[in-house]
């Protein structure tokens, strides 16, 4: 949760290793006094802005295909699609001047416009598109005289920069989705930019949310540094330096020695308490590598990567995300992950990849697309939960539950369970993965196919080189894929080959498959001018992950499996206004207490009538890949009454062994993904 949509704060009630908070507390004092010091911000003798490994494209050079084309769809005609139709937090009268702090650029309009602009354009919707242009037209049309973005709530309220930072990432979309913006957008930026740098240095705007989000303005000045400089190099670095030095210290809380290794409720945070919160921690991904770009420091990088690596090693999922249920929660499998946290982590995820160039990065990013994004939301897309568990064998009003901070109805699948930020910021997550699935390289001589799945693009590489590529596929429920490119002139094009494929073959107009020979991750194709096209065969094999308690995990290619529990369904509430906007109370309807025997599983694959995949495809029983294992019931404990206990370590059966079938874990709303193991022989 964010600023105005969260009353509660965790407060730390002890540490771990107290001599090792100490230091912490006693350097980082330190570090604010010197940091605080505009000399010392003068002082940074490095010029100009470093250059990303890749180039992101502008917003409608890239389009979903295919299936993914349908997911935008439902997406469109889901909840994502109606909110400013009928909720409250953005409709239209809310947007600016109301005296709520969900209004506007507070956050939740700010949010919504992010996530609203590249769905419109991606699905090229006039309805959302108009919505979109009217909400910037009407900001920009009230930017106060001394260049504030947003409403004033009343007369007493500090201004804070923070809410204004996912509106900024918004304009910007529809700047480069529509360039005759581009003086208007970029003359309220400045104006803003002006009054922010003045804001800093008198150490005002700073409460607690913007000192911990403080790169997603930075990432906006580097955007006007790029693209419209305007002669204003100084104030935009100088900015981007203030917003670090007095903002919460990444490079710090990524280290090591002051990494959180379990659940954070009963540690001392030596930093400030929201740098654990798990959606601060998804955006503070990005603080680094955007750092880096003014201070030309591998250090940056180098902590930003380790950061990345501990976060999923002791607080990861193998849906491909990492646990927060407010806050940083380990490892157990019954523990929740938040919404808005899925979806920043593979924005920041993106643009780490960009800056860095490590393959992990992307993998990560897929896997979470496809995995813990869908899990989370009905296949409709007309409820969503706050919270998703690992192993959730019900979804509904918990008392006790396992979250420590978030309510008992967070894992509710609904219009606003527990906070409403997740209902305006979920929208962003499909389209962005889909804007982010092609770069180029930093010379813009070649282009980069980040992500696999159906998707067109359309861009001009260096020297006016027309490109055109269209990539047509099933994957992630599919293991081929076919790409045709068109150029003007010859260049080398490159593909992302997934760390998990094994035995990966190509095959260049119409020759022999041969082995890949990636490099960094990415395989090189000699495009020639006029078109090319080529044949991916990207096989996987079963893999076992070991989860807690010596329970396992089970993947194929991106894709995590887990038992699709039979469900009950009860109507919990419905809005008055849109009655498609309802809470949903989920029951099990069988049994889910099974150990398994990985030794068994069988991979089985269906083709899909007319090689078109049902829509919407996250959903039971839609998905043409499953896994079948061997089974047998063992006891396993509900805690509190309605959530699932640690699985059991070792277990004996109970019953008879039987055959279950595990299916994509994005298809599921009850599931178990962490079983305990047994031999059948």
């Amino acid at each position: 949760m964010h600023q105005h949509l969260e009353s509660t704060v965790l407060k730390a009630s002890s540490c771990s290793d107290l001599q090792k908070c100490i230091c912490a507390m006693l350097n980082r004092a330190v570090f604010a006094l010197v940091s605080l010091s505009f000399a010392f911000v003068r002082a940074q003798n490095v010029t100009g802005l470093a250059p990303k490994k890749f180039l992101s494209l502008p917003l409608g050079s890239i389009k979903p295909a295919g299936w993914l084309h349908d997911q935008l769809l439902v997406q469109t005609n889901g909840l994502a699609g109606h909110e400013r139709d009928f909720y409250d937090y953005v409709a239209q009268s809310d947007w600016i001047g109301g005296d709520s702090y969900y209004s506007s650029l507070e956050e939740a309009g700010s949010y919504w416009f992010n996530g609203m602009v590249p769905n419109g354009v991606l699905v090229d919707d006039p309805t959302i598109q108009a919505q979109t242009q009217q909400f910037l037209d009407y900001v920009l049309d009230h930017q106060d005289s001394t260049g504030w973005l947003g409403p004033e709530v009343n007369t007493t309220k500090p201004r804070y920069l923070w809410g204004r930072y996912p509106f900024f990432f918004g304009a910007i979309q529809m700047v480069e989705a529509n360039p005759s913006l581009t003086d208007r957008v970029v003359s309220a930026l400045y104006k803003f930019v002006a009054l922010a740098n003045t804001m800093l240095h008198d150490g005002e705007g700073l409460e607690d949310w913007t000192k911990t989000r403080w790169e997603d303005f930075v990432i906006t000045l580097q955007w006007l540094y790029d693209f419209h400089p305007n002669g204003q190099e100084d104030i935009l670095i100088d900015t981007m330096k203030m917003l670090k030095w007095t903002g919460d210290p990444w490079e710090d809380v990524f280290k090591q020695e002051y990494f959180p290794q379990e659940a954070v409720e009963n540690l001392q945070n030596p930093f400030p308490v929201l740098t654990w919160h798990g959606v601060n921690m998804a955006e503070g991904l990005k603080a680094l590598p955007a750092t880096y770009r003014f201070t030309h420091n591998q250090s940056d990088l180098d902590a930003a990567s380790l950061g990345w690596d501990l976060l999923f090693e002791y607080h990861g999922r193998p849906s491909g995300i990492y646990a927060a249920d407010e806050y940083l929660a380990g490892l157990e499998a019954a523990r929740g992950t938040e919404l808005c946290l899925v979806v920043e982590t593979m924005f920041s995820g993106s643009y780490l990849y960009q800056v860095i160039g490590d393959p992990k990065f992307a993998d990560r990013v897929e896997r979470i697309t496809y995995n813990a994004l869908p899990a989370t939301l009905t296949g409709n897309m007309w409820s969503r939960q706050y919270l998703q568990q690992q192993n959730q064998i019900a979804a509904k009003n918990m008392t006790p539950d396992p979250f420590p901070t978030d309510g008992p109805y967070s894992n509710v699948f609904g219009l606003e369970p527990n906070y409403p930020c997740c209902t305006v910021n979920h929208p962003q997550g499909w389209p962005k993965f889909v804007s982010n699935a092609f770069v180029t390289t930093a010379d813009q001589k070649s282009l980069v196919q980040v992500y696999l799945g159906p998707f067109s693009t359309n861009t001009t590489l260096a020297s006016g080189n027309k490109v055109t590529v269209n990539v047509d596929t099933l994957y992630p429920f599919s293991d081929t894929l076919t790409a045709t490119i068109t150029a003007q002139k010859a260049f080398t094009h490159f593909v992302r080959i997934p760390s998990w494929v094994s035995n990966a073959t190509i095959s260049i107009n119409g020759g022999s498959p041969r082995a890949v020979s990636p490099s960094n991750g990415l395989q090189a194709v000699s495009a020639k001018a006029g078109t090319t096209k080529f044949v991916l065969n990207l096989p996987s094999n079963i893999t076992i992950e070991s989860r807690p308690q010596g329970s396992v995990a089970v993947h194929r290619g991106p894709l995590h499996y887990a038992f699709d529990i039979s469900r009950s369904q009860k109507v919990l509430a419905q809005n008055a206004e849109e009655t498609q906007a309802v809470d949903l109370e989920f029951d099990a309807t069988e049994a889910w207490q099974y150990a398994i025997d990985p030794s068994t599983l069988k991979f089985n694959s269906a083709v899909p009538t007319g090689d078109k995949l049902p829509s919407p495809i996250f959903d039971s029983g839609l998905p043409p890949f499953t896994i079948t294992a061997t089974a047998c019931p063992v006891n396993w404990t509900i805690a509190g009454d309605t959530f699932a206990a640690a699985p059991p370590t070792s277990p004996a059966c109970v019953g008879p062994t039987t055959d279950i079938t595990l299916w994509p874990f994005g298809a599921t709303k009850l599931r178990i993904g962490e079983f305990p193991t047994f031999e059948s022989t």
